[in-house]
């Protein structure tokens, strides 16, 4: 009990401290993992010996792993995206095996070695990618586009990968046979769990969400998920097979969101315990025997790929810098590289040297990943001259259509929240300029006839072409803090006087957005909180002037820009409240008089009294006209005085008045 007291010790303070100093040099922490690994492996300082119930332990973290993909996986999505996941995913994938397989045999490695290797050096970082994308303010870029949905078919190329590495490693003669009824297998055992398992499954959780408990629910999400990897397993296919199909079940329910947040803890401990083994596995004194093996294996799966994915990009796109772009970002091996890694070793599908060498080059692949993102732009410039002719042209375009705007307002993002910020700048006849990173979005608004061009606002020379020195105000609609950052920085140095407002989802960045220069910071949090709280006010019945009056007093805390004007307002006397018109509902009777006849019949109108809207069977009609005949369970929601109030229901009732 001491001794294993002790392991676990040993590995939460050393996983604790290498992790904290990722964060600290803003790397991920499955680096770290990784390192923790290597460092107290058995091949390195050998704190932890490489015992089969550390490996069984470890296998927990890729069917959440898998799970979580599972759960993520939108047909919507896919359509959405279909060109790029199936078109330019499927190329990179079968590719890079392709390629992969015919040079591994020049080094006298069979073919079916070959294609285990390939697929495992076809998957990409999901992890660090998605994140340096993010930071980088580059999700929404073509290029941004391009990697994710290729990352994505990634993802799903796993699932038939974990049934073909097994069936290559079988010791069976008749490969076609073993592979087949392994297909089979598959085909039968997933048909029936998503055909049946979807019918099954959502009446079981909406009666194990109806006894409120979240420990129950937690329960029995681990149950379901546990249980249907076990049951793949022992039909002769994998745990994270099954997993993967748990989360592509709970997908499709209302629970998705929930059970995301709820598997999470498990899913992030378990999972950097399996990155922890994957370290361990490291014998760093085979890789220095064998540096040079390793050394062409890096060579081999970064520019090689990079090339692979630039040129297939190319042939998609027609474009050499997104191509280029595209390639450095796929570059790297990835979390699943090592999950089918561990697998074909598992079935001794790879000898002991070339899993040590193939492993110790996908590790520095991943270290040298964010640098390459990072760069990717000098990069981009010396290998391909069209590109500086392209920004060029973009810079230039974008200035010819802002050269006749002054004092306008430029708007970085033309998504839901640009559009409508658009509709009420043209009603009050105030010109703008929006930048907008998806073409779609520029091309529906130039049809539209709106003043939008396709740019990246984090740019200094794009945001210069806008027309940031005659602009009167810059408005960053989207959600990105280390956009938003970049943009502050370039407005700090090239017009420091000039109003930017950010919008934000919370609270979170507002002091950092404000000490890098935004006048306003508009966290859609508050102003969600304060339309609950006045509809809620307003449904209660309190008069529509101190609902106004709270909401006003909010805002004027909130916003530098409206406390001079809103302290300006006097409080309301508390005497004069019953003057104050309000709301208020109101369900009919069967037996009420109102019941049958039209609101012109009743015409409440004449007591001052407004009927606001109808709610019947559940669906709200605003504004309802005179000859709308009323009938029994009717919500009516009128307002007025409350004596008014008071008079219409008793006409409604069918009291006198």
């Amino acid at each position: 009990m001491n001794n294993s007291l002790q392991l676990v010790l040993i590995l939460l303070a050393v996983a604790v401290g290498v992790v904290v100093l990722c964060r600290i040099l803003r790397l991920p922490a499955m680096l770290g993992y990784l390192i923790v690994g290597i460092l107290i492996g058995p091949h390195a300082l050998g704190w932890i010996p490489d015992a089969p119930e550390t490996r069984h332990l470890a296998e927990f973290g890729v069917v959440f792993l898998m799970f979580s993909i599972g759960l993520e996986f939108s047909l919507a999505r896919l359509r959405s995206m279909q060109r790029i996941v199936f078109g330019l995913g499927t190329a990179q994938v079968a590719f890079t095996m392709l390629l992969v397989m015919l040079s591994s045999l020049f080094f006298d490695l069979d073919w079916r070695q070959g294609l285990a290797l390939g697929g495992v050096l076809a998957m990409s970082s999901t992890a660090i990618v998605s994140k340096m994308l993010v930071e980088r303010a580059e999700l929404n870029s073509g290029h941004g586009h391009k990697i994710m949905g290729v990352l994505l078919f990634q993802d799903l190329a796993v699932v038939p990968l974990i049934i073909l590495i097994p069936a290559l490693g079988s010791d069976s003669g008749d490969l076609t046979a073993t592979l087949g009824y392994a297909t089979l297998k598959a085909v039968l055992l997933l048909s029936v769990l998503l055909i049946f398992g979807q019918r099954l499954l959502r009446p079981w959780f909406n009666l194990v969400a109806q006894q409120k408990s979240s420990e129950l629910f937690m329960l029995n999400v681990l149950l379901f998920t546990l249980g249907l990897a076990y049951l793949t397993e022992l039909s002769g296919l994998s745990l994270a097979l099954g997993a993967f199909v748990a989360g592509m079940l709970i997908s499709e329910t209302e629970y998705r969101y929930q059970v995301e947040e709820d598997i999470k803890p498990f899913r992030d401990v378990l999972l950097g315990l399996f990155f922890v083994t994957i370290g361990m596995m490291l014998d760093m004194n085979s890789v220095v025997s064998g540096f040079g093996w390793v050394l062409l294996v890096l060579l081999i799966l970064l520019p090689f790929k990079a090339v692979v994915v630039a040129l297939l990009v190319r042939w998609f796109a027609k474009d050499w810098g997104v191509g280029i772009r595209t390639g450095l970002g796929l570059a790297q091996a990835g979390e699943f590289g090592f999950v089918l890694l561990t697998l074909a070793g598992e079935v001794h599908l790879l000898p002991p040297d070339i899993m040590q060498n193939v492993l110790a080059a996908m590790l520095i692949s991943m270290l040298i990943a964010p640098f390459l993102i990072q760069h990717a732009e000098s990069i981009v410039r010396r290998l391909s001259p069209e590109e500086w002719m392209n920004q060029a042209m973009q810079v230039h375009q974008i200035a010819v259509q802002s050269m006749s705007s002054d004092a306008h307002i430029i708007v970085c993002g033309y998504g839901r929240s640009g559009k409508a910020l658009g509709k009420f700048l043209h009603k009050e006849g105030i010109k703008f300029m929006a930048l907008e990173l998806d073409p779609r979005c520029v091309r529906d608004a130039v049809s539209a006839g709106e003043k939008v061009v396709y740019g990246d606002a984090t740019k200094r020379e794009v945001l210069q072409a806008a027309g940031l020195m005659r602009a009167k105000a810059l408005v960053v609609t989207y959600d990105d803090a280390p956009s938003a950052l970049k943009i502050l920085h370039h407005v700090k140095h090239a017009r420091p006087g000039l109003p930017v407002v950010v919008r934000t989802a919370d609270d979170t960045h507002v002091e950092a957005l404000k000490r890098a220069g935004a006048a306003e910071v508009v966290a859609e949090v508050l102003e969600g909180s304060v339309m609950l709280a006045s509809q809620a006010l307003l449904l209660s019945g309190v008069p529509l002037n101190r609902v106004i009056r709270r909401i006003q007093e909010a805002r004027a805390k909130r916003y530098s820009v409206f406390s001079g004007f809103f302290r300006a307002v006097p409080e309301p006397a508390s005497d004069t409240d019953n003057l104050q018109p309000r709301f208020n509902s109101l369900l009919l009777n069967k037996d009420d008089d109102a019941v049958g006849k039209t609101l012109d019949e009743i015409n409440l109108a004449e007591l001052n009294v407004e009927v606001n809207s109808v709610r019947r069977h559940n669906v709200e009609g605003s504004h309802p006209s005179g000859n709308m005949v009323l009938r029994a369970g009717d919500v009516l929601m009128l307002l007025g005085e409350p004596v008014s109030l008071d008079a219409a229901e008793r006409r409604l009732r069918g009291g006198d008045v």
